[in-house]
């Protein structure tokens, strides 16, 4: 086939490159894998191959992955492999488009996530007699005149896709414009499977705002930059439990030098007070339920690369966050509202009157996981 002699031609003249790449820690097994086999052996046959870029994407795809049997796993990335790993044995790093005639195995369904239109990989699964789908699948405004530039290509993607599971009625459009057929809208998959509230606790006539896991050093620089008002409550719950305890310190100074009443959640005092540090695991959810205003940590210090926001937005809360969201950065894209700053204008923001959330497109998992699930045959 032209197309893989092309892919090979360029794989050709990349080599020096990859082989250059290959020496930098975030590539040394990605890139060997996907483009030159090693350790990268051939997957055995099976009812359903997954296909998902990156780390954000192999979460979004979990719950169906787990929700189906005899199931695999192909990723581009080394944070999406090692997040692939801890849920199965059966992951690959899916190899560069020249090596897939040689590399694929059946799998008598091929489900791919978003924007990973590879031409083999959609032309191997059906000449080997698979169904393939697309899911979640999104255009944005910005890509579409992309697309449309070489329209030709995905047409002929296109033709070997036998569902395409989208977004939104725009998103469905734009698809079909670009050769898509069988299209369904069903929402953005990531808004599935949230955890819900497992406790209702009564909310004080009180505007609630929540420090939601918060690591080192954002406890400390969030409270330096903020000015508790009368009528508001303040609930703090670090990320890690190990971090309790010096926490709990500093939450009695501050709610000491300012004059505060202030409680454990541990304590069982009733919430009532002016600072509550959260210090029980598996409560967040149930004091997002009753939050005004979220600070989501884990994104105000770099290295942690953010948390999930989708959960939060489930319940309408306004939500402030820090810049540091790359490990994110597609739940991010999932949430409409999300005000981004630095420690210094959180303060500012709280005296605004600041939009609340809300969830993109949200999905029904039961008809993504049944729609998916009708191909298998």
């Amino acid at each position: 086939m032209i197309y893989t002699f092309l892919s090979l031609l360029i794989w050709a003249l990349a080599t020096p490159f990859l082989v250059l790449l290959s020496l930098k820690s975030k590539f040394k097994a990605s890139i060997p894998a996907r483009f030159f086999l090693i350790n990268n052996p051939k997957f055995k046959e099976a009812d359903f191959h997954f296909h998902a870029c990156s780390l954000g994407e192999v979460v979004s795809v979990e719950s169906l992955f787990k929700s189906v049997k005899n199931a695999r796993i192909s990723v581009v990335t080394q944070t999406g492999f090692n997040k692939a790993r801890s849920i199965t044995k059966e992951v690959r790093f899916l190899p560069f488009e020249c090596f897939l005639p040689f590399w694929w195995s059946r799998a008598k369904v091929l489900v791919v996530f978003e924007a990973e239109l590879w031409l083999n990989l959609f032309r191997i699964a059906k000449k080997s007699g698979g169904k393939t789908v697309l899911i979640n699948a999104r255009i944005s405004d910005k890509s579409y005149k992309n697309y449309l530039k070489f329209k030709f290509y995905y047409k002929w993607i296109f033709s070997y896709v036998d569902l395409v599971l989208a977004q939104s009625d725009v998103d469905k459009e734009r698809l079909k414009s670009l050769g898509a057929k069988n299209v369904k809208v069903v929402g953005n998959i990531k808004s599935t499977n949230l955890t819900k509230p497992t406790k209702i606790y009564e909310k004080q006539a009180k505007r609630v705002i929540t420090i939601a896991s918060s690591h080192e050093n954002e406890e400390k620089n969030i409270l330096k930059n903020l000015n508790l008002k009368a009528g508001e409550q303040l609930f703090v719950a670090p990320r890690h439990p190990e971090r309790f305890a010096n926490v709990d310190n500093l939450l009695r100074d501050f709610a000491k030098n300012h004059a505060l009443s202030y409680e454990k959640f541990s304590e069982n005092l009733g919430l009532k007070s002016d600072i509550v540090l959260i210090d029980t695991l598996g409560e967040l959810v149930n004091v997002y339920a009753i939050s005004d205003v979220v600070v989501l940590c884990g994104s105000f210090e770099p290295g942690i690369g953010g948390h999930n926001p989708i959960e939060i937005a489930q319940f309408g809360c306004s939500i402030i966050s820090g810049k540091f969201i790359h490990n994110q950065k597609s739940l991010y894209g999932c949430v409409s509202g999300i005000q981004i700053c630095d420690y210094d204008k959180i303060n500012e923001l709280l005296s605004e009157n600041l939009q609340k959330t809300s969830i993109k497109n949200p999905a029904d998992f039961s008809q993504i996981l049944t729609e998916i699930k009708s191909l298998l045959k």
